[in-house]
């Protein structure tokens, strides 16, 4: 930088700015090769982002040059009958130089008023900087299920979503919609029937220690739904090779065996929280960065 005062500017990142965006993430330390990124960049130049949210996020710049990035995943998502618009804001890096600034980042990411944002990997020592700026904790770790051994349930069918599946009045269009949109993610979309009625579940496909292949409980449309049916759904997980199922709680879940981990906790700043099961659409799945392998081949 030249010794001429600072103009420093934040603003929403434009499809021109992503080779800048791709620098700062390349240098940031999350991990993920040019060809990783570059798919993500082109997954949220393709997401179906609300009218009036930006459709990757927002940037800091100096003088005219990219010194800092965050990304906003913004969403429609089905709850209760209803569509709400959800915000997760990922990825925050900025130059070390720059870093009193970063602030104007997250300024500029919140002032959407009418959504619901998250943030579901804060590192420790954003926690309180993270409550001044009206977030609050709503998921405390994780429950890791050996759901297959849960008693039956009677009468369940469970098939992969597909373009025949039709709506109805126990499975929405918007519901039809996610459920595709999180299969061409590579996540293991499903529908269940049980006692005439239909319920939608989403699971990522990830692994534990490298090598233990867990499908997280990315979708439903409550918990409750989840503990009901974890029988035959584990057992149709565990013949795709999934014996773990992992599942946000905020402690042990009556019903299932397993083991509760306290772990990273889970953000939200809003008029109410979401649902625990529900990260659709969120950086589990359009980053994937628990998972890599999922977007791009790694060197």
């Amino acid at each position: 930088m030249s010794s001429r005062p600072l103009r420093v500017r934040c603003r929403r990142i434009e499809d021109s700015d992503r080779d800048a965006v791709l620098n700062l993430l390349l240098k940031s330390g999350f991990g993920g090769n040019r060809a990783f990124w570059t798919e993500v960049l082109q997954r949220l130049s393709e997401h179906p982002t609300p009218e009036n949210y930006p459709k990757y996020g927002y940037l800091l710049e100096v003088n005219n040059v990219a010194v800092g990035s965050l990304l906003l995943i913004c969403s429609t998502i089905p709850a209760a009958g209803q569509l709400k618009v959800r915000c997760n804001t990922s990825c925050w890096t900025v130059w070390p130089a720059f870093q009193a600034y970063g602030t104007l980042l997250v300024a500029q990411a919140l002032k959407h008023k009418e959504a619901t944002y998250i943030n579901i990997s804060p590192l420790p020592h954003t926690f309180k900087l993270m409550a001044a700026q009206g977030y609050k904790r709503y998921c405390e770790g994780r429950f890791s299920a050996l759901a297959a051994l849960t008693p039956r349930f009677p009468r369940v069918q469970i098939a992969e979503v597909g373009d025949g599946t039709e709506p109805g009045e126990d499975l929405s269009a918007d519901e039809i919609t996610l459920l595709l949109e999180h299969a061409d993610y590579g996540c293991i979309s499903l529908v269940v029937t049980a006692e005439g009625r239909r319920y939608p579940f989403v699971f990522e496909p990830t692994r534990r220690y490298r090598y233990i292949r867990v499908a997280y409980l990315t979708y439903c449309r409550s918990i409750d739904d989840f503990v009901r049916l974890a029988g035959p759904l584990g057992r149709y997980l565990a013949r795709l090779g999934y014996l773990w199922v992992d599942l946000d709680a905020n402690g042990p879940l009556t019903g299932l065996i397993g083991h509760y981990w306290k772990t990273t906790p889970k953000y939200y700043r809003g008029s109410e929280p979401p649902q625990l099961g529900d990260l659709a659409y969120s950086e589990r799945v359009v980053i994937a960065l628990q998972f890599p392998a999922r977007i791009g081949p790694q060197e």
